[in-house]
């Protein structure tokens, strides 16, 4: 009688789809210091969840909504987060690295009037087509991304980091930008009165992109 060979089972280390909200429920909605790798949250809901000091590496959340969630020193290492939706979330410190965040409408967040850092970093990331119209985010961090089509209309980013940043296309109107550094920034197209860019930074060869709302010709 041959014996059959026993397949063993693997522990999975990473959350399976929709797992995350029943997980979070058994600890009573809220993960500290915890690290998810791999994580596959496609299109779902979660809700009241409060992350803290969490590191999400390798994880896909397209088309999820977060619902007043609470994200507070937090991690996003090469995550897939395009055309979420965040109502009521709540963002301290977060940090976002070369991750993808396509189509997301940051203003559907809450917003403290009193902000004593910057609620979130993006470096070596992909904004296009995003939302900050009229949020105050001030030292708020974009370098080397990519933040095309996004909409920075009527909003405060004094102080803000945008080195490196590609903004082909994104819309500055009546947007504060003292003491902002664009240096080595390119594709911006700023309208030096209908904008505040006093003490603001610029490299040199890009700057002459702010003499487009002239009516002059350049002769070299």
């Amino acid at each position: 009688m041959s014996s059959q060979k026993e397949v063993p089972v693997l522990k999975q280390s990473v959350l399976a789809p929709s797992q995350l909200a029943q997980s979070a429920a058994l600890q009573g909605n809220s993960f500290l210091s915890k690290q998810f790798n791999g994580l596959s949250e496609l299109a779902q809901e979660l809700q009241g969840i409060e992350f803290e000091d969490c590191c999400f590496q390798d994880c896909h959340f397209s088309e999820s909504i977060f619902r007043k969630c609470k994200f507070i020193d937090c991690r996003f290492v090469r995550c897939n987060l395009s055309l979420v939706k965040v109502p009521q979330c709540q963002f301290s410190g977060v940090e976002f690295e070369e991750c993808k965040l396509v189509g997301i409408d940051w203003t559907r967040a809450a917003w403290s009037r009193l902000s004593f850092a910057a609620p979130f970093s993006f470096k070596q990331c992909i904004l296009n087509d995003c939302s900050f119209l009229g949020l105050s985010l001030d030292e708020i961090i974009i370098e080397e991304c990519k933040a095309h089509d996004v909409d920075f209309r009527e909003g405060s980013f004094n102080q803000a980091n945008f080195t490196y940043t590609d903004f082909s296309h994104s819309l500055f109107g009546r947007t504060q930008l003292l003491e902002a550094d664009f240096s080595e920034a390119s594709n911006y197209d700023i309208d030096i009165f209908n904008n505040k860019i006093k003490g603001a930074k610029f490299s040199r060869d890009e700057a002459i992109r702010l003499l487009n709302c002239l009516d002059i010709e350049l002769m070299d």
